[in-house]
Order: structure tokens, then C-alpha cells, then sequence
């Protein structure tokens, strides 16, 4: 890409050590442009726990519109201990995702050298798949209601909604990622068929004829519960994992763990035809903020994942390149732990680019 391109990015450093990750991503992102030739614009937004302490004020309309003008959208961390639980995560990354109708949250699960992983036996060449989430619907879709509440009687409905539109979409992004990762060329579908016989039903049958215009890609099922074990015992297995929203946010966080932890797996919400947005999974971890000894990888990784989906594949690349060199430099992943301070890690990642 030449240098006349410009990208307006949203960033969100939110609560916790979130400013203290993206200061990092942010330092990388900057030593990256100049080396492979793009420029951008950043806007900055303090949306989080102290602006909602202050003001009351979650996410005004009036950023949706401008977020929807930008290229990409990085955020720090979202979770303040003196804000109840809930009211960010609804009222900001929930609010987020469906508004600007994320409709994917991608999570690469890959073990990068050097990082100690809870898997026996298990290494880099062993643990490297993509687990492609829905985002937008089933069990998230906050759809339900309470009969006799507060009573002995109390019954609580929560709805699963999934629409053949929601549906067909995800498994086309999937399908088209597989194809484009060409690595094993593998899609399993992760679900619950023999129990949840109406959201599976349709999802089995959706999965099966967009498969028949994609003769290239392998497909295989695995329900939730067998995925879990195989994630365990061969996580090698898989290529790409397609699944509902409330599974795929259960089986990211095990995948996050046999790929070393929170320090390191970072996600994508994408909006293939819109804006997207990319975080660190790790949460806000407020006991360590200002102390700069939290790993910033993971936002770092985020910020490689942003630039791979703008189309600055090469930078994206250089980036996962450098964080690889790093991970086999580092005495372990967790805040404290590293060997290294927090901005020390950024300048390392900078200097391997």
C-alpha cells in the first residue's frame, strides 16, 4: 500500500491498565506505519468507568455515528470496580457489537514459542486454530422475561434467537476464512444438535448447503461438550471452529488458556462490511493499573489483528513476527512475572519489528 492512504482510527483505552496496554499498541502501531508506509489519524474517546462515574453517560449515540466513519476501532479494557457489573459491559461493548452490527468476533487460539501452555505434551506446531463466534444473536440477545418473579413459582425465560440471516452469514465468513487461512482447509461446526433441536436444527442445515459452494473446504461437526475435551486432549484436531455466541464465548476462554492466557489471546469484532473492532480479552485487571507490569502482548496482538483486517497485511504480519520473537524472551506471561516492565515489552516488540 502506498503512503497517499490514510485510516481513521477509533481508540477506547477504557478502565484499568486498558490505557497502559494501548499506550503500547499504540507505540507499535507508530514504529510499524513508517516501516511499511501508511499514515492515520487517531481519535481518542474516555468512554469507561471513570467518564460514567463522572457524567453518568455510557455511550452517546452521537460516538456511534462517529465511529461508523472510521476505519477501525482499538480498545484498552472495559470494567471499573466501583461501577456495577453489567452496566459497561451492556451499556459499551454490547451496545458496540450490535450497533455497528459486529456480527464476528474472530479469536485466533495460537501457541507462540517459548509460552508455557497447561497442555502436556502440547506445542506452537500443535496449537493453532481459529475459533469464529456469532455475535449478534442467540442467548445475547437479552430476549426473555421473568412469570411470578420473587415467588416460589418464579419462572425465568431466556430466549435463543438465531435468524436464518444471522445464521448464514457467520458461516459464510467462516467458510470464506478457512479458505484464505489455507491451512488444513477444516471447518468444524460446534454445536448441540442432539438437545437444542431448534437453533441447531437450523444451524446444521445452513452449515450443510453453503458447505455445497465451498467443495475445497472439509467439514466436520463436534457438539460443545466433545469440542471442550478435544480442545484438551488434541487441539491439533482443528483449523477453524464455527459456533453460536454463547458457545463460542465458553470454548474462546478455554482456548485462551492452552494458549498460554490472557496476556497473549486478543479478539476481533468485525463487521466485514462495516467497522470493527479489536481488544485484548484479558479484562481491566484495576489491581494492577499504573504499576506498568501488566502484558501488553495481547492489545498488541489485537492492534496485528486491526491491521490484517484494514488490508495492511504486511505490517500485521511484522507485527505477529516481532511478538514471536519476543515470547521466547520473556520468563512468563503474567503481570509481574515478565521479567520486563510493561513498556519495556512494547519497546522490545518495537525493536524486533
Amino acid at each position: 500500500m502506498s503512503s497517499d492512504k490514510k485510516y481513521k482510527l477509533a481508540v477506547i483505552p477504557g478502565d484499568g491498565t486498558g490505557p497502559e496496554v494501548v499506550r503500547e499498541g499504540l507505540k507499535v502501531l507508530e514504529a510499524v506505519s513508517k516501516k511499511c508506509d501508511f499514515k492515520y489519524d487517531k481519535v481518542m474517546y474516555d468512554f469507561g468507568g471513570e467518564r460514567y462515574k463522572k457524567t453518568g453517560e455510557v455511550l452517546p449515540d452521537s460516538a456511534l455515528d462517529e465511529f461508523r466513519k472510521m476505519d477501525a476501532i482499538y480498545l484498552g479494557a472495559v470494567g471499573h470496580p466501583d461501577v456495577k457489573p453489567g452496566i459497561l459491559e451492556k451499556g459499551l461493548l454490547l451496545k458496540l457489537r450490535f450497533s455497528l452490527e459486529q456480527y464476528i468476533n474472530l479469536r485466533p487460539v495460537k501457541l507462540y514459542p517459548g509460552v508455557w501452555t497447561p497442555l502436556k505434551d502440547k506445542g506452537p506446531e500443535d496449537i493453532d486454530f481459529v475459533v469464529v463466534r456469532e455475535n449478534n444473536e442467540g442467548l445475547y440477545v437479552g430476549e426473555g422475561e421473568f412469570v411470578k418473579k420473587g415467588t416460589k413459582d418464579e419462572v425465568a425465560i431466556q430466549v435463543s434467537r438465531n435468524t436464518r440471516k444471522g445464521v448464514e452469514r457467520c458461516l459464510r465468513y467462516a467458510f470464506e476464512y478457512t479458505r484464505k487461512r489455507n491451512k488444513e482447509k477444516k471447518l468444524t461446526l460446534c454445536g448441540k444438535t442432539n438437545v437444542l433441536t431448534y437453533a441447531w436444527d437450523l444451524w446444521e442445515r445452513v452449515f450443510h448447503e453453503v458447505a455445497k459452494e465451498y467443495k475445497d473446504i472439509k467439514t466436520d461437526y463436534a457438539h460443545v461438550d466433545a469440542t471442550c475435551m478435544w480442545m484438551i486432549k488434541n487441539p491439533e484436531w482443528f483449523d477453524v471452529i464455527v459456533t453460536d455466541n454463547m458457545f463460542g464465548d465458553i470454548i474462546t476462554d478455554l482456548g485462551a488458556m492452552i494458549q498460554g492466557g490472557m496476556g497473549i489471546a486478543a479478539g476481533g469484532n468485525l463487521n466485514p462490511e462495516g467497522v470493527s473492532m479489536f481488544e485484548p480479552i484479558g479484562g481491566s485487571a484495576p489491581k494492577y493499573t499504573g504499576k506498568n507490569v501488566i502484558n501488553p502482548l495481547a492489545a498488541i496482538c489485537a492492534l496485528g489483528m486491526l491491521l490484517d483486517e484494514i488490508g495492511e497485511e504486511k505490517a500485521a504480519k511484522m507485527v505477529e513476527s516481532s511478538v514471536m520473537k519476543i515470547t521466547t524472551k520473556l520468563k512468563s506471561l503474567a503481570a509481574g512475572k515478565m521479567g520486563y516492565s510493561t513498556s519495556e515489552v512494547g519497546d522490545l516488540v518495537v525493536k524486533n519489528l
